[in-house]
């Protein structure tokens, strides 16, 4: 919990606010997110599959993006809590270009893909993700994107940052 939500509902709500619609949120089977999600307006999918890596979520969002027709997707996790709706907007600007987050000094999630891409993206494989298809790609800088959650140290400095303690 950071705040009073999830990591998994302040990402709804942060794509929400960018007016990014439908919101595919892909999930474990295990756990018990899902409905409150889709309260929400989340469309879930869940990864029986997870286990294969990052790409596996990506395949199914991105699946379930080309059945309702969406003209692109913005791959994103949970964990990036600094994350701001007016970066998913910018990242958006374009759209017919793929266009990720600077930061780090690379170019990463999240990031904005055109339907062009959906084939490409369809054909990841294992844990990397969307890296290849992002080099060279244009970019939109937010350094504070740099901080995911993965240790209590990275959630004890989400925490003071979001919330001045």
């Amino acid at each position: 919990m950071l705040g009073d939500e999830t990591l998994v509902e302040r990402a709804l709500r942060t794509a929400q606010q960018a007016a990014l619609s439908p919101v595919i949120v892909v999930l474990r089977p295990q756990g018990d997110f899902g409905h409150g999600l889709q309260q929400r307006g989340a469309l879930i999918v869940l990864n029986d599959r997870a286990h294969e890596g990052m790409a596996s979520s990506i395949r199914l969002g991105v699946n379930v993006a080309g059945m309702v027709k969406a003209r692109g997707v913005v791959l994103m996790t949970c964990d990036q809590a600094l994350l701001r709706p007016e970066h998913l907007h910018a990242l958006c600007a374009q759209p017919e270009c793929i266009t990720g987050s600077a930061y780090a000094g690379k170019i990463g999630i999240p990031a904005y893909f055109p339907a062009a891409s959906f084939s490409a993206l369809l054909q990841l494989q294992g844990d990397t993700g969307a890296r290849d298809l992002l080099r060279g790609a244009a970019s939109v800088a937010d350094e504070s994107l740099a901080l995911d959650i993965d240790t209590q140290a990275d959630f004890d400095r989400a925490q003071r940052l979001l919330h001045g303690a």
